[in-house]
């Protein structure tokens, strides 16, 4: 990420060293639970009274689990291109996790291009330029 390109949300994603993304979630040591987005604490497990979560890394893939398509242009005071696109928003469960990430789908594909169970794999994508003219980006979902 360049100087004038930060998260929009700080601690959600992170790059390694290819550049790729990749989501940062928590794990609870007592029961191995992951949860995302991360948390130091109060593991989310309801059989577990873990307390102590520790950030790693999740897997980049994983399977298409539900979608939907945003058609109205969100509510001030949420960020909206003018003229509002609509959009597809993807549940993608991570198999190695037992997790299941919310995320935009990347502009271009929409509901009538995806399906249930298809392979997705985590991008980047810009969210809007903020006032100071950073471009904020967000964790999103592309067909694998």
């Amino acid at each position: 990420m360049s100087a004038s390109t930060q998260p929009a949300v700080d601690g959600w994603f992170a790059t390694d060293g290819s550049g790729e993304a990749y989501l940062i979630g928590a794990k609870c040591h007592q029961c191995g639970t992951y949860v995302f987005p991360p948390r130091e604490n109060n593991c989310p497990n309801p059989g577990c009274d873990g307390d102590d979560l520790a950030q790693v890394p999740l897997s980049r893939r994983g399977t298409l689990w539900s979608y939907t398509e945003n058609r109205y242009a969100p509510p001030p005071p949420y960020p909206s291109p003018d003229p509002f696109e609509p959009f597809a928003v993807a549940a993608v469960e991570l198999a190695a996790e037992g997790l299941i990430v919310l995320g935009k789908v990347v502009e271009g594909t929409l509901a009538a291009d995806l399906k249930v169970g298809m392979e997705m794999e985590l991008t980047t994508m810009p969210l809007y330029v903020d006032d100071d003219g950073t471009e904020r980006i967000v964790h999103a979902w592309r067909i694998a």
